[in-house]
């Protein structure tokens, strides 16, 4: 099953008598790339947030965001002693610089840890433990969203792939009529040239032999659709495919080009053409693709 690398999670529950919301939001990247936004109790927990997550997403910017879902509500409570010393700093702040104003109520609420504190805990640390089923539901919601967005994308990149298929099986049943054709052309051309005089027929079969060695794409289409087979087996599969399918479109890119530098007819030319607006969207499309 493909993954995408966009999704959402979102997960409340009790955590140290309190009542934690984690919210997990990731992005297409290079990369894992990890942020994270915990509360001061929580500090302690952060290397674990990190490696948890580094098991569960593969690449991507994770960005995680921890806090008190009581904050702020009436009822929660003030944090009295965080409050006055915010209160204390903040005036001592303006003695000493001689600033203008005094220390009202806004600027004291619009500190952090303020509101949702409870008289006598003090703060105290939350460890991983505590944290970690919470954590992990959320990570099960994103995943799960990344899971349905992934569903999708897998079955755009399979309608790439088939487009690539029928444009190389087109190439294919052209590339034996073009070779005769070309020969022809080669035989009339030299005709024309000599106005008449005998040719040498073998050293005119050791040209065209040479012509068709120049234009022959047999081992381009060979290789093009081992490499579809492949990206066809790495999409149906488990487990992270964007950075192999990411190889394979390169090789794709490769043969085609040197399908088309070989190609000299029309036709082949405009499959050539098509084959590569198809890989330039199966490109983009696996930018957000696990």
């Amino acid at each position: 099953m493909a993954y995408s690398m966009t999704g959402f999670g979102a997960a409340e529950g009790a955590v140290a008598g309190r009542r934690a919301r984690v919210e997990i939001r990731t992005v297409n990247h290079r990369w894992f790339n990890l942020s994270a936004r915990l509360p001061a109790e929580c500090g302690a927990a952060e290397g674990e947030v990190r490696e948890a997550l580094r098991r569960e997403f593969d690449r991507g910017h994770v960005s995680v965001s921890v806090r008190w879902a009581d904050e702020g509500i009436p009822g929660a409570g003030i944090d009295w002693a965080r409050a006055e010393a915010v209160a204390a700093v903040l005036q001592e702040l303006r003695d000493r610089l001689h600033l203008d104003g005094g220390v009202g109520v806004e600027t004291v609420a619009r500190q952090a840890d303020i509101f949702g504190g409870r008289p006598g805990e003090g703060g105290a640390v939350v460890g991983w433990s505590e944290l970690a089923p919470v954590v992990m539901a959320a990570v099960a919601e994103c995943q799960a969203a990344r899971r349905r967005e992934g569903a999708v994308l897998q079955g755009e990149l399979f309608g790439r792939l088939e487009e690539l298929d029928a444009a190389v099986r087109r190439i294919a049943s052209r590339g034996p009529e073009r070779l005769v054709r070309e020969g022809q052309r080669l035989r009339t051309n030299i005709a024309a040239l000599l106005d008449g005089r005998l040719v040498d027929d073998a050293r005119l079969a050791q040209e065209v032999a040479l012509m068709a060695d120049r234009l022959d794409i047999t081992e381009e289409l060979v290789r093009f659709s081992a490499h579809l087979a492949a990206a066809r087996g790495a999409l149906a599969g488990d487990g992270p495919v964007g950075k192999q399918l990411g190889f394979l479109a390169q090789e794709l890119g490769r043969e085609v080009n040197t399908i088309g530098a070989k190609a000299n007819d029309t036709v082949i030319a405009h499959d050539v053409v098509q084959m590569k607006g198809s890989l330039e969207k199966l490109r983009e499309q696996l930018e957000n693709l696990e």
